[in-house]
């Protein structure tokens, strides 16, 4: 989500309704996308068995949403500036709502892939502006900080719905209703916007948008997954070849920000070593809690044979526990302890937490193998995200303060799309090895699932490593 500060080009939202009622409006939107990506997790092995994916084909699942919506954060929030952030609010709410009855109705890969795909742009219609939108709507800094606290109380507390929805809806009616659900909430989310949201000018298309700096850095993250996960499906030689033309768009995309008028990314962000660090070490911290959240919901099923519901449940206990400790403790301890030790602390516990998930025998218990290390990772993760957004944007000049959050959410979402490719092939070829071989079906599976874990505390602690590198304050 690209947080991007009112200017007097834009003018501030409605009056005529509370600010609180409008903070409602932005924070429905905004669940609608945040309960779209737990709520696929949990439905994942019914949607292998229904349409028949392969292993690594079905992160594709949520790869062809993660992708295109990392890639538009950036140009989506620059056109809400020129255009209306409320008409992208908008106009996003639509293209999402629409998106998922697609999804719902999906009778193939392909097109539940090419759905989730528009669902993806139309999530970073919404996610690139809203932000942009509170900080309009609360101007005083006390009121602005209380406003920020429900939005993220909302985004936990939708992960944790979204998760025990998924479970609840796969279960009892089908994994096809995990995206219907979303057109009355959709519907309700467009009218409620149109309505309480007071339109903001923009600056005018004429200002002009990098689209081509978009499609290059778009079809490079897009083929760089592709290379990822379909390497076991291919030679060397086209693998190699696929990469080289991943590398190019990347260096194109590098040379034309360099040179453009209007950049998509000003290259001179990458100056400040804190938002550069803090970027590169929220990468590999993502992949692991990515790895974790979609490798741990099939190890549940796969292997220790639960049902979607028992799933969704079993999961309660992260978001549920990120929600109240980054609301009650977060704030506190970093303006306490300082951003750097409270990250360090937070990077501690998710190389525990994970080192301790990549036991994950064949006969686990939830309570003794899957609950303490989950509690583990969702303490570290409450600690460490909000003191890397911090070290991130204190890196940034006041200026860059929108695109620089446009980045580091991109980097987020990249994270995640690129660790859950590899994860998941890894996995998926460990196993099928493992098959091969005549190894019971629920041993291959669960050994796979270990190796997942394991390249996942690697991540983990490369992330801590790479925190104390870069990140450490000078002088000590």
């Amino acid at each position: 989500m690209s947080t991007q500060v009112a200017s007097p080009t834009h003018p501030p939202l409605r009056r005529t309704y509370s600010r609180w009622t409008s903070l409602a409006v932005l924070c429905a939107g905004t669940l609608m996308t945040i309960l779209d990506g737990n709520v696929v997790t949990v439905a994942m092995p019914a949607i292998q068995s229904d349409l028949g994916f392969s292993g690594p084909g079905l992160a594709w699942v949520v790869n062809a949403y993660l992708i295109p919506f990392g890639g538009l954060l950036l140009l989506v929030g620059r056109l809400g500036d020129l255009m209306g952030r409320r008409r992208m609010f908008a106009a996003g709410l639509a293209v999402f709502t629409a998106a998922s009855v697609l999804c719902g109705l999906a009778t193939g890969q392909g097109v539940l892939i090419a759905a989730r795909a528009v669902q993806g742009a139309g999530g970073a219609m919404v996610s690139a502006v809203v932000l942009g939108m509170l900080v309009a709507l609360f101007p005083d800094p006390r009121e602005q900080a209380r406003a920020i606290a429900v939005f993220s109380a909302v985004g936990a507390a939708g992960g944790a719905l979204g998760t025990f929805l998924g479970g609840a809806l796969t279960q009892a009616l089908g994994w096809h209703w995990i995206f219907l659900i979303n057109l009355p909430i959709g519907l309700a989310a467009w009218f409620a916007a149109v309505r309480v949201l007071a339109p903001d000018g923009g600056a005018g298309l004429g200002r002009g948008a990098d689209y081509p700096g978009t499609a290059l850095v778009t079809g490079a993250l897009m083929l760089t997954v592709y290379v990822i996960v379909g390497s076991g499906d291919r030679g060397l030689t086209a693998t190699l070849l696929l990469a080289a033309l991943a590398l190019a768009l990347f260096v194109a995309f590098t040379v034309r920000q360099a040179r453009v008028a209007r950049p998509l990314l000003r290259l001179r962000l990458f100056r400040s070593r804190l938002l550069t660090g803090a970027n590169a070490v929220q990468v590999l911290m993502i992949g692991t809690m990515y790895g974790f959240q979609f490798i741990g919901a099939l190890y549940l099923q796969r292997v220790l044979g639960y049902d979607a519901l028992l799933t969704g449940t079993a999961f309660l206990p992260a978001p549920i526990a990120i929600g109240v400790l980054m609301l009650g403790l977060s704030a506190r301890t970093i303006g306490r302890f300082g951003p750097y030790r409270v990250l360090t602390a937070g990077l501690v516990l998710i190389v525990a937490g994970m080192a301790l998930l990549s036991r994950a025998p064949v006969d686990g218990s939830y309570v003794t193998d899957v609950l303490p290390p989950l509690l583990l990772l969702s303490a570290g993760f409450a600690a460490a995200m909000p003191a890397l957004t911090g070290l991130a944007m204190s890196g940034a000049r006041e200026e860059d303060a929108g695109l620089a959050s446009g980045l580091f959410n991109t980097t987020q979402v990249v994270g995640g799309s690129l660790a859950l490719a590899v994860l998941s092939t890894l996995a998926a070829s460990r196993t099928e090895g493992l098959l091969g071989r005549g190894v019971d079906p629920v041993v291959a599976t669960a050994d796979g699932y270990r190796l997942a874990f394991r390249v996942a505390v690697v991540f983990a602690v490369g992330a801590l490593a790479l925190a104390a590198g870069v990140l450490r304050p000078r002088g000590k």
